[in-house]
């Protein structure tokens, strides 16, 4: 392993969110985990104009705090993880623009898009969620042979959620039935997690694993991306 990991944080940080003071925490206990280095750069998301920005980094995270300042900067980071293969991790808004990005850039729909930031659009990809959930811990089925049942080493866990929009059930299919699969469900079989089969490291949760660090617990999907981006 290289003596130190720099991740990108992409996103507008804002230290009132509760997952951005998480993060940093949750990396540098997964670094000691893992007997590593981490460094992080907050990368806000309107300086991702060109893939120049982002290229030096070992890793990218795209983390909560949608809507984003530029959500064109966000889906060019995701889409670079995705397409250069480089190790990616999306929490909460990053999960949500991950779907998008995907929809747009592979399924072909170029006008998927977010109801929150896009509540007239007629392609929500990313809807409402029937109940929001805000700073609630629920149960999740991690699915056998995906690199998040992997990373935690269970088919079951339970994890923090502070988000009200969530993938729109009608375009469900059509994003899972690829190289892009479902990785989680909570109990009612709702979407809560993907990743992509093609890459090392590609995945996105609904829930912010990362709150686990200030409850002094280390995230075990932090561990794997870390190990993902040594």
């Amino acid at each position: 392993m290289p003596k130190s990991i720099k991740v990108g944080l992409i996103g507008d940080r804002n230290d009132a969110v509760v997952a951005h003071r998480a993060i940093p925490l949750a990396l540098a206990m997964a670094a000691r985990e893992l007997g590593v280095e981490v460094e992080h750069e907050w990368v806000p998301s309107e300086e991702v104009t060109s893939v120049e920005r982002i290229e030096s980094l070992d890793g990218l995270w795209c983390v909560p705090g949608s809507p984003y300042r530029s959500m064109e900067g966000v889906l060019l980071a995701i889409r670079y993880a995705r397409e250069r293969e480089r190790p990616f991790l999306g929490t909460c808004g990053g999960f949500q623009h991950a779907a998008i990005e995907y929809a747009r850039n592979v399924l072909l729909l170029h006008d998927a898009d977010h109801a929150e930031s896009s509540p007239e659009t007629e392609c929500a990809v990313i809807s409402a969620l029937t109940c929001g959930l805000l700073d609630d811990f629920a149960p999740l089925k991690l699915i056998a042979g995906t690199r998040l049942a992997e990373a935690y080493g269970a088919l079951h866990t339970e994890e923090e959620f502070m988000c009200r929009y969530g993938v729109n059930p009608a375009f469900r299919a059509a994003l899972v039935t690829g190289p892009l699969r479902e990785s989680a469900v909570d109990e009612s079989g709702d979407l809560r997690a993907i990743e992509l089969d093609t890459q090392s490291f590609f995945i996105g949760t609904l829930f912010q694993p990362e709150r686990a660090a200030l409850h002094g617990r280390t995230p075990p999907l932090v561990v794997a991306f870390l190990r993902a981006c040594s």
